[in-house]
């Protein structure tokens, strides 16, 4: 068009010497040259070209377009688009790439995805495989860090879930962070394997700075945990994140509701967990226990595991509905409380509910009802 109207301006000036221009011309020569240089680029919608091009669902677009508020243009991202599709990538796999990180669509093809491409191909990653990956991380050091990692877990969709729940793994210095990390986790007699199948969040600590670490292991053998204990790996992962001012609020908190330091000590090696659980969650289940089941702050610290479950779903139904059966003389035997408590619900409604249905009508709704929180409407009245 650009090119239309310099021709057009072209020929009126051959054709009219400036000073023989007729001015009935000039104005609108003068308009028709400004607007050439203000032509705005054609709109566009990025949810439109998520849904037509990268294959998302119009849920899923209207999500991922949030991050891609700044985008002004769509050439990068066709351009991504394209070269993913011509490198062999199914366009589902493009959908769930750009699902987990829409920015991917950003991404310079001859700076930064062409070269990971040729690294990751050359490294015997499939199309699929590689574009996941790249939706995780995408920096220079990927090569190397996947290299390491697979010399530890020989496993594609193990490191693929952990760098996930941890997109350092793939672009923290090895040097610097990583092996530092592995070495003092490795003097605690963890390994890496230990660690990763701990939790979901556990393998964060492959990635903190190296003092971090080191002043963590020395929290958790501060509260009694060994190194040479097999719950040291869990304290250390339960504990790790938690500032040591926190920590010693914490423990401070728990002194309150009557627990001993050999108590806590105790809840240490056994259930590091309750430790990070919230002020709250705590002292609900502590009084509870305390007050209407009648424990002592000692045989609860023994079995740490009580503290952590709930009170409203699980705690309080069994007990109310041993509680019930004992009044109605159904039940004369004495029960450990902590066997009752963690007996699997399956076989908790086998030994305590079914028995007894038939001697007490509305037993089995009462029960199920309160345990999804609710009140008792029937008969039974747990």
């Amino acid at each position: 068009m650009i090119h239309h109207l310099r021709t057009r301006v072209l020929s009126l000036l051959l054709r009219y010497p400036p000073s023989h221009l007729p001015a009935s011309h000039l104005v609108p020569l003068h308009c028709l040259l400004s607007t050439t240089a203000s032509i705005s680029p054609k709109p566009f919608s990025a949810k439109d070209f998520l849904v037509a091009d990268c294959g998302l669902t119009r849920a899923q677009a209207l999500k991922a377009s949030r991050r891609l508020s700044n985008l002004t243009s769509l050439s990068k991202p066709e351009a991504t688009v394209a070269f993913l599709l011509g490198r062999g990538v199914p366009r589902s796999d493009i959908a769930a790439a750009v699902v987990a990180d829409p920015s991917l669509l950003y991404a310079s093809v001859g700076v930064v995805l062409a070269p990971r491409f040729a690294e990751l191909t050359e490294l015997g990653f499939s199309p699929s495989q590689i574009v996941a990956i790249l939706s995780i991380r995408r920096t220079g050091a990927l090569r190397g860090n996947l290299l390491f990692w697979f010399g530890i877990f020989d496993s594609y969709p193990k490191l693929l879930f952990l760098a996930k729940s941890n997109r350092e793994l793939l672009s923290a210095s090895l040097e610097k962070v990583i092996k530092p990390n592995l070495t003092t986790l490795q003097e605690c007699g963890i390994s890496a394997r230990d660690i990763a199948g701990l939790s979901l969040y556990s393998c964060r600590l492959f990635t903190v700075k190296p003092k971090f670490l080191v002043d963590a292991v020395a929290r958790v053998e501060e509260l009694g945990v060994q190194r040479s204990s097999w719950m040291f790996r869990r304290a250390l992962a339960a504990l790790a994140f938690m500032h040591k001012d926190v920590l010693a609020r914490k423990i401070q908190f728990l002194h309150s509701l009557g627990f001993s330091q050999d108590d806590l000590v105790n809840i240490a090696k056994k259930a590091a967990l309750v430790l990070a659980l919230s002020d709250k969650k705590i002292q609900r289940s502590v009084e509870f226990l305390m007050k209407e089941v009648g424990l002592q702050a000692s045989y609860i610290a023994r079995r740490p595991a009580l503290i952590m479950y709930s009170v409203e779903r699980r705690l309080l139904p069994r007990y109310s509905l041993l509680k019930l059966l004992r009044q109605k003389g159904l039940l004369d035997v004495e029960l450990d409380y902590y066997s009752m408590a963690s007996l699997a619900e399956k076989k908790f409604v086998q030994n305590f509910v079914d028995p007894y249905k038939d001697s007490v009508p509305g037993l089995v709704d009462e029960y199920a009802s309160a345990c999804h929180g609710k009140a008792p409407k029937g008969s039974a009245r747990l």
